[in-house]
């Protein structure tokens, strides 16, 4: 059964989660890495795994997995799809400034 305090997670992640398509648009459409923090990302990928690795934790102890889960591994396959992005871009901007 889901509960009041998994609601209020699941609303955290999809706000959060929100902001991370139209960052990965900006990626792609700009083809530039300048403005954008790989740490900044990789620290975000870090709190979501947290986040995430408590849940398996909690249903590994024997309670249900929580719905919670699956935002968190949506949000975390977001930032990282932005984090090869901003490699791909750095690669680019390496290309135009030689």
């Amino acid at each position: 059964m889901i509960d009041v305090a998994q609601v209020c997670e699941i609303i955290m992640l999809c706000i959060f989660g929100a902001s991370w398509p139209f960052n990965i648009s900006k990626s792609i459409r700009s083809r530039t890495a300048k403005g954008k923090s790989v740490m900044f990302e990789i620290l975000v990928v870090i709190g979501y795994g947290f986040g995430l690795y408590s849940k398996i934790w909690t249903w590994q102890q024997g309670h249900p997995l929580a719905w919670s889960t699956w935002f968190y591994i949506a949000d975390i396959a977001m930032v990282c799809i932005d984090i090869v992005l901003y490699f791909r871009n750095t690669k680019l901007d390496r290309a135009r400034d030689a």
